[in-house]
C-alpha cells in the first residue's frame, strides 16, 4: 500500500507540472495584458508595473519564477488587487467554499443514495419511477437555472430563506441544495444501477434464503458493493464542490474561492489565476487518490490484487 501511495505521489506532481505549464503557456498565449485594461495608466506607470511584476522578463525566466512559486506555495500579489496577496485570498476564501461544499455533499451523499436504494427495491414500481423521475431532473436542470427558481419562490416570494449573501448557517442553505441537486441525481442513478445489478449476485439470494429481511440484506449485503461505483464518482464531486461552485457563488453574492478565479480569469490577474489552478488541482488530485484509497476499505478484495502485483 505505501508503495502504491508513493507511486500515485510521483504521478500528482508529474500531473501539477504538467498543469502549470499549460496554464503558464496558455496566459503567455492570451492577447492583452493585466494593466491593458487601465486606460488613465501612462506608458511609464504601465512600464514599471510590468516590470514590478517580471511581466518584461523573458518567457522562460517568467516561467521559471511560476514553478519556484508553485514549489514554495507563495504566488505573490495579487495583480489588480493593491496590497493583497493571493495566498491570503485563498486563506480567506477557501473557508467559505469549503464549508458551502461540505453542505451539499452530504446533501447529495444522502439524497442520491436514498433515492437510488428506494428506486432499486422498489423496481418498476411507482417509488422508482417517483425517484427516477426525481433524478433525471436534477440532472437535466442546470444549477444556475435551479437557483434563479428558488431565489425567486423561496427566498423573494415566500421570504423562507436570505436571497444573498453570506452572514450565517441560513444563508448557506440555498445555495447548498443548488449545487447538491444535480449530484444527488447522478448518485442516485449510479446507486441505482448498481444496486440492481448486486441484487442478482448469488450472495444477496443466499441472504434472502436464510430469512433476512429486506432492508437488513441492503445495508448488511447490497449497498456496501453497491457504493463502488459512488466512491468513483465522489472524487471529483469533492473537488467540485468542497473549492466552490462559480457561478454559484456569483449568483448568491458567496465570498468564496469560485468567485475569485472567475474574477482573475476576467481582471486577467495572473497570479491569481496561477494560484487557484494550482490550489484546484492539488485538491482535485488528491481526492482521487483518497478515493483510490477507499477502495481497499470498501472491498478488500481490490487490496488483495494489488497486494499480489
Amino acid at each position: 500500500m505505501l508503495k502504491y501511495i508513493f507511486k500515485r505521489l510521483v504521478y500528482i506532481l508529474i500531473a501539477l507540472w504538467v498543469i502549470v505549464t499549460a496554464t503558464f503557456f496558455l496566459m503567455q498565449l492570451a492577447p492583452g495584458s493585466p494593466f491593458a485594461s487601465e486606460r488613465s495608466f501612462p506608458p511609464q506607470i504601465e512600464a514599471q508595473l510590468n516590470a514590478k511584476y517580471g511581466l518584461d522578463n523573458p518567457w522562460y525566466v517568467q516561467y521559471k519564477d511560476y514553478l519556484i512559486d508553485t514549489v514554495t506555495f507563495d504566488f505573490g500579489e495579487s495583480m489588480k488587487y493593491k496590497g493583497r496577496s493571493t495566498n491570503d485570498m485563498i486563506a480567506e476564501s477557501f473557508p467559505i467554499s469549503l464549508t458551502l461544499g461540505i453542505e451539499a455533499m452530504i446533501l447529495a451523499i444522502g439524497f442520491g443514495i436514498l433515492f437510488g436504494v428506494i428506486s432499486a427495491l422498489y423496481h418498476n414500481k411507482f417509488p422508482d419511477y417517483l425517484a427516477s423521475t426525481l433524478a433525471v431532473l436534477g440532472i437535466s436542470v442546470p444549477s444556475f437555472i435551479l437557483a434563479g427558481l428558488m431565489q425567486y419562490f423561496l427566498a423573494f416570494k415566500l421570504g423562507m430563506f436570505p436571497v444573498s449573501g453570506w452572514k450565517g448557517f441560513a444563508y448557506s442553505i440555498l445555495p447548498a441544495f443548488a449545487i447538491a441537486i444535480t449530484h444527488a441525481g447522478f448518485i442516485a442513478k449510479l446507486t441505482r444501477s448498481s444496486m440492481l445489478e448486486q441484487s442478482n449476485s448469488d450472495y444477496v439470494k443466499m441472504a434472502r434464503a436464510k430469512g433476512l429481511g429486506k432492508w437488513t440484506t441492503v445495508f448488511k449485503h447490497t449497498l456496501r458493493n453497491a457504493l463502488l461505483p459512488v466512491v468513483t464518482y465522489l472524487g471529483p464531486l469533492t473537488a467540485g464542490v468542497v473549492t466552490g461552485s462559480f457561478i454559484i457563488e456569483q449568483i448568491f453574492a458567496i465570498p468564496g474561492l469560485g468567485k475569485h478565479f472567475v474574477t482573475s480569469i476576467t481582471n486577467r490577474d495572473y497570479t491569481v489565476i496561477m494560484g487557484t489552478t494550482v490550489f484546484y488541482s492539488i485538491i482535485l488530485l488528491f481526492a482521487v487518490l483518497i478515493v483510490d484509497i477507499l477502495y481497499s476499505v470498501i472491498d478488500p478484495r481490490i487490496k488483495l490484487r494489488g497486494a499480489k502485483k
